[in-house]
């Protein structure tokens, strides 16, 4: 069990009846039991499934989703019907849940046993019939959820129970996410901005500015002898030339204040119980000697791998979005990243998009250990030699995805990418990656824009689109995703459809 999710849990909740007897019930809760069992002994599950008994009334039913709601540690609940259990005592219980629910089509045993079922067998097994009783009521209801189907035993079940399990700790972990962003949006950028009471009414998480002369409080209280330790480890975790701890020098003294930025940011964040921020690099603090000497990049960059949501110039949604990535990928081997569409590389078919920032790209990603760098940095209010970390990007697939605000909803634009191998970039030292948007850089690129995606997003090796379908089910919201199938004239059809769709929801709401 991966250790982020240790102290979480998803109910397991089985319908019954009592039409059959009592002890047909003891048969369903037993199975019940070796189900639950089997699939925490199973390895592939990152939350453990804690069996809650059968539900045999409406009564039963909504005292066992209260208790779910009111239980911090249950992210989620998962409904299998093993008999035929009617769906009107389901209601009430629907009514008042608001954890997310996964409706698991399945069957205790795997084959018929065609020589010997009676009766008294096929009443008992009904999940052929049940569910589709308990998928009506949930679809009459219009209640969002995760359905799958198939085998419990089987590693491909247990891998979409999983991804939910995984998406569901995420949203758990955004219910109660506060943003802290020091500074504004920057030069009146549309895409990176929204509305935060509507992103808070929606997906949770709030949103609050911060002066930076409240930061530099927490600068000018942090001690040199927890500074020199931090610029140790740096030494110590990342390659570097030797010259860079000749301390009579300006790039060691820039290491050192990035250091101490580190310290003040991790210090402020922690007190205000934050999850993510956003920077703002006109905006470093005062002028009398009270700011920062250079961006905070190299602080952005560690503070990200250990899971603090980042979005650059005041882009609070993907500072948010990227928390959510980051919970989600944990104990997943090949990283995520916050990342901008920095310049285009046309090559026919291999034409691509180099994924950078000026420096904050997160070292998850890195196909080698970083390099601790200093260079010039010439653009923000400090233009100084700047601090940060080095490194190209993984080859291999992964996902990107964004959150934008159309006014009347929020769309979540998914996006499949190949991250290829980049020529060197000697002259621009900055950690980057080189993908092909999915199906090819025409159509990715093209779909991406008619959807109106930001030049921001959050980028996961681990992550797919079924990351992102259920975590658009979950927060209600709407979804498109440009894979290696999407074309031109079909995405906008679809974004035509969803238009439609979404205005006759409102007007009908």
């Amino acid at each position: 069990m991966v250790k982020a999710f240790e102290n979480l849990e998803v109910w397991f909740v089985t319908g019954a009846q009592l039409l059959y007897g009592g002890d047909a019930v003891v048969q369903v809760d037993g199975h019940s039991k070796v189900m639950v069992d089997g699939l925490n002994n199973s390895g592939r599950l990152p939350i453990k499934v804690v069996y809650k008994g059968t539900a045999n009334s409406s009564k039963e039913v909504a005292d066992v989703f209260a208790k779910a709601n009111n239980e911090k540690n249950c992210v989620g609940v998962i409904t299998w019907m093993h008999t035929f259990s009617p769906a009107k005592m389901w209601i009430h219980g629907l009514q008042i849940l608001h954890k997310p629910l996964l409706h698991l089509h399945t069957q205790f045993n795997e084959e018929i046993p065609w020589d010997t079922m009676d009766m008294d067998f096929m009443n008992l097994n009904q999940s052929a019939h049940g569910d589709r009783e308990f998928g009506h009521i949930i679809s009459r209801m219009r209640i969002r959820r995760k359905l799958v189907v198939g085998y419990w035993k089987d590693a491909a079940t247990q891998d979409h129970i999983a991804v939910w399990e995984r998406v569901c700790a995420a949203w758990a972990d955004a219910q109660d996410m506060l943003i802290i962003r020091f500074g504004d949006q920057m030069n009146n950028v549309a895409v990176t901005d929204g509305d935060k009471v509507a992103a808070e009414q929606v997906m949770g998480y709030h949103v609050d500015y911060c002066p930076a002369s409240e930061l530099m409080e927490y600068h000018s209280q942090v001690k040199d002898a927890d500074v020199d330790e931090l610029v140790a480890t740096y030494f110590k975790e990342y390659d570097h030339d030797a010259e860079l701890e000749d301390k009579s020098t300006e790039a060691y003294q820039k290491v050192w204040n990035s250091a101490k930025a580190e310290l003040a940011l991790r210090a402020i964040l922690e007190a205000k119980g934050a999850k993510g921020f956003t920077t703002n690099f006109d905006d470093l603090g005062q002028t009398d000697g009270s700011h920062f000497d250079q961006i905070p990049g190299l602080a952005s960059q560690r503070l990200m791998a250990d899971g603090y949501g980042f979005g650059a110039e005041g882009d609070w949604k993907s500072a948010a979005l990227y928390r959510s990535v980051w919970v989600m990928n944990q104990g997943l081997p090949n990283g995520c990243s916050f990342l901008e569409d920095y310049t285009l590389n046309f090559n026919g078919e291999r034409s691509s998009i180099l994924q950078a920032h000026m420096l904050e790209v997160c070292p998850l990603i890195a196909a080698k250990k970083p390099r601790l760098e200093v260079h010039f940095l010439g653009i923000g209010i400090r233009k100084s030699q700047t601090a940060r970390l080095v490194f190209t990007s993984k080859v291999g697939n992964g996902c990107t995805a964004t959150v934008v605000d159309l006014g009347n909803r929020f769309r979540l634009i998914v996006n499949d990418v190949e991250c290829i191998e980049p020529k060197p970039l000697p002259k621009l030292p900055v950690a980057s990656a080189l993908w092909i948007p999915q199906p090819n850089f025409e159509v990715g690129a093209g779909a991406w824009i008619l959807a109106g995606g930001t030049h921001h997003s959050c980028f996961s090796y681990d992550l797919t689109a079924e990351y992102w379908e259920d975590y658009a089910e979950i927060a209600g919201i709407e979804m498109v995703h440009i894979n290696k199938e999407t074309t031109i004239g079909g995405f906008k059809k679809e974004l035509r459809a969803n238009e439609v769709y979404y205005l006759l929801n409102k007007a009908l709401c």
